[in-house]
Formats: structure tokens, sequence, C-alpha cells
């Protein structure tokens, strides 16, 4: 792992419920030697990836951040054209819906929506990678994905996130093999001891898949009379999300029919 990489990983341990992390949170975060952790952070502070709090000397999310953010938005919108579809998803079905990119082999939240219509809801943290052979939607990705790619990835290593959560390679493989013969993948408690979530490929204008759109449901509402019109409504939007992107769902309208 490069230098580059290692400070810019320290990105990663940001989320809402840590919005600031001080010096020696990062050193216990890491498990790297204070040296090395402050001088990334300091890096990381002069190019304005990072900024600290006068007060705490805690760090935050810089500037830079909103800007590139900005950029990247404006030039190849996502959230723009992704949120109406995952919010109205979201209140057709009555559950959390969310919607994320593939970033080397996990995928990256981009937006979600809940309801918020029961007292019993999905918990989703939007800073949390998800891994591809724990998730509905990293299943729909490697189900879609070149034959070298998902073979790269089920060698592992493939940590149990869960007691649910499948680490074999035969039985993964097995399972991706029924994801594309339905178009939709669908896994319990393997991310989330009390959720099952389905989840269904997105497609860029070649037919490769560069994302998944997904509905989280607690396991005890995930009864078949509810998942089945989840899995026509994820359907329809994620050719929807495709359609938006220019992207071609010729693969996904393939396994349906």
């Amino acid at each position: 792992m490069g230098t580059i990489t290692k400070a810019l990983e320290m990105l990663d341990y940001f989320s809402r419920a840590r919005p600031q992390i001080g010096l020696g949170e990062f050193v216990r975060l890491t498990g790297r030697d204070k040296a090395t952790v402050h001088r990334h952070l300091t890096e990381l502070a002069a190019n304005g990836f990072l900024e600290q709090d006068p007060a705490s000397r805690a760090y935050r999310l810089g500037p830079a951040v909103l800007r590139l953010s900005g950029v990247r938005e404006a030039t190849i919108p996502v959230r723009s054209v992704v949120r109406p579809i995952v919010t109205r998803l979201a209140r057709e079905v009555g559950e959390l819906a969310h919607f994320s990119l593939l970033q080397e082999r996990r995928l990256s939240p981009v937006f979600h929506f809940d309801p918020c219509l029961h007292g019993t809801r999905v918990a989703f943290d939007e800073s949390e990678m998800l891994p591809l052979h724990a998730t509905s939607s990293g299943l729909a990705v490697l189900a879609f994905a070149p034959a070298e790619f998902s073979e790269a990835v089920l060698a592992g290593p493939l940590a149990p996130i869960t007691a649910h959560t499948l680490t074999d390679p035969g039985r993964l493989r097995v399972l991706l093999d029924d994801v594309r013969a339905r178009g939709i993948a669908r896994l319990d408690q393997s991310f989330d001891e009390e959720v099952s979530s389905q989840g269904a490929p997105i497609f860029d204008a070649t037919g490769a898949v560069t994302g998944a759109l997904s509905v989280a449901v607690p396991v005890v509402r995930a009864t078949a009379a509810k998942c089945t019109p989840i899995r026509d409504a994820l359907t329809r939007a994620a050719e929807e999300i495709t359609a938006a992107f220019g992207g071609n769902a010729r693969p996904l309208t393939k396994a349906h029919a």
C-alpha cells in the first residue's frame, strides 16, 4: 500500500456519527505509529482534504472535499439523477432504498432514502463501503461483472460479516448463477443480522455493470407478500436509472425475459 493510499484511506473513517477524529483516535483506528499518522494528517490538511477544529484540535473533512464533490456532480451528475428515482422507489415500497457505485472491489454509497413509515427501520451508514460478497448490491454487481473480476473477488479474502455471511467461493458461484437467471439478488442477514435486502445491477452504455440499486427490509417484515412487489419495483427503478445514465439494460432485460 503506497503512501498516498494510506493517507487517503484515513478519510474513510469519517461518518455522520464520527464527524471529527483526533490524532490519538486515528492512531487507534489505523493501527499505525503516531509519527506516520501525524504526517499523513498534516499533508491532508495542507491540501484541504482535512481541517482542524480550533478548539478541540480534532480533524474534520475539509473544503477540498466540497470543491471536488461539486465539480464531479456538475460534470458527471449522479446524485441529482438518482435522487428522485431512489426516493420514489422507497416511497412506493415503504422501505429504505439506496444506490451505490462500484469502487475497486467494493461499493461506495451515493444516495439513500427511508420513508420512515415503520417503528422498526434499517440503519444505513452512507460512509460505510459495502463488500461485494456480503450484500445483495454486491452480488448483483458480481453476477453481471466480467468473469475475471468476479473470480478475483471470490478468490478472497472474504470476511464473515455475520454468522450468515457466505464465504465459500463454490456456494457463492451457485448463488451468482441464480442472480443471473433472475436479474435480482437477495440476501438475508448477511451484512446485518436484522436485515434482508434485494439488489439490482446498473449498467453503462457498453453494457458493463457500474453499480447497484437495493431495497433493505428488517427481517421481521421480509415476507413473500412484502418482497415480491419490492422485486418488481426494484427492477423498474434499476432500468430507469440505467436509462438515465445513457446505459444499456439489455443484460438485465434478458435475465427478466
